[in-house]
């Protein structure tokens, strides 16, 4: 999926957020998951993607 900011650091593959070269959250239905704590980067990166794609953001403590 292309998305209009953030080109060269941020995609979306399949229903995973890749931030530079690493899964920072997942599309599950309308939610999405943020799997843990991350830079301000990539924090503006999940949030963007959040705002985006009209989900809902839901933080959790651990990497899944």
């Amino acid at each position: 999926m292309n998305l209009k900011r953030y080109k060269q650091n941020l995609r979306i593959e399949g229903n995973k957020v890749i931030s530079y070269t690493t899964n920072v959250a997942k599309i599950e239905g309308q939610n999405l998951i943020q799997l843990g704590w991350w830079s301000v980067t990539t924090q503006k990166h999940i949030n963007y993607v959040a705002r985006e794609l009209n989900l809902n953001l839901i933080k959790t403590n651990t990497y899944q």
